[in-house]
């Protein structure tokens, strides 16, 4: 079973909300309802070239943030981001990195995927006591 961990985390680093989709699904297709269930509008959303799409940046827009978003290469005209506030995907990078750490979560140790988010939960807010 391949799955795909999605993550929304704060300017700090501290996750604010995680969803699980199949692995053969599209990034881009859960960006808009983790945005929504946000409790406040972000200024900006930083995301890698996966969630470069239409739909995502008409749910950015629709927000009121920034997108952050690299263009792809297929794009005819590519839009400019700032490349020092993309830098802080890196923070995004690092939560997961952090998760990771545990080794039944690296190895996707949990059979089912309830217990597999239940497990990512918990390494999350952990992760927030640290």
């Amino acid at each position: 079973m391949s799955t795909k961990v999605h993550a929304v985390v704060d300017a700090l680093g501290n996750c604010l909300r995680l969803v699980l989709t199949p692995g053969q699904q599209a990034d881009c297709t859960q960006l808009p309802g983790l945005l929504a269930c946000l409790p406040q509008a972000p200024g900006a959303v930083v995301a890698d070239r996966a969630y470069d799409t239409n739909a995502v940046l008409a749910a950015v827009a629709a927000c009121g943030a920034t997108p952050v978003i690299p263009a792809r290469t297929l794009r005819k005209h590519p839009r400019h981001h700032d490349p020092n506030l993309y830098a802080d995907r890196n923070k995004a990078e690092r939560f997961f990195g952090r998760l990771k750490e545990a080794r039944g979560f690296a190895t996707r140790y949990e059979k089912t995927a309830s217990s597999f988010l239940a497990l990512a939960h918990l390494l999350a807010a952990l992760d927030w006591m640290r």
